[in-house]
């Protein structure tokens, strides 16, 4: 039988111990490090007065603009360079067309705009996509029963 792995320890035949022997040296030539400067915040908001649980994530919670601004200065100084926005639409201004999305005062304008006053270095991510805008709950409009994304 035929082995297509290479022989054990074939490389590299000398171990230069010299890279892991003091902590430094260790972080230096380490392959990976993942640090707070790495993540982004997911963040949901919503219209209402106060923070909601959302159910089908336990111990988070969609929050008014000034609660979400909050948690920006809160991820800002845990390191943490972007949040990413998704809004909790509510229901009278969902439409077949996500026409809300249009909207230049609707609450991921009104979001956006309140995050960059409070914490103008943070980045700001946000999804493109009509599902919180639309009463079928689909990412684009509908044609013809297709979803035209």
């Amino acid at each position: 039988m035929t082995s297509f792995l290479p022989p054990l320890a074939s490389y590299p035949q000398t171990r230069l111990r010299r890279n892991r022997r003091d902590p430094w040296s260790r972080k230096l030539v380490a392959e990976s490090v993942l640090t707070a400067g790495d993540l982004i915040w997911p963040v949901f908001v919503h219209d209402e007065g106060h923070k909601k649980p959302v159910p089908s994530m336990p111990g988070v919670f969609r929050l008014p603009i000034a609660a979400l601004v909050d948690a920006a200065g809160e991820a800002a100084e845990l390191g943490i360079p972007t949040i990413a926005v998704f809004p909790a639409v509510p229901a009278h201004l969902k439409d077949a067309e996500g026409g809300e999305a249009l909207n230049p005062g609707n609450l991921v304008c009104m979001a956006v705009a309140a995050l960059k006053k409070a914490v103008p270095g943070l980045g700001v991510l946000c999804d493109v996509a009509l599902d919180p805008f639309t009463t079928h709950g689909h990412d684009g409009v509908i044609r013809d029963g297709y979803v035209a994304n």
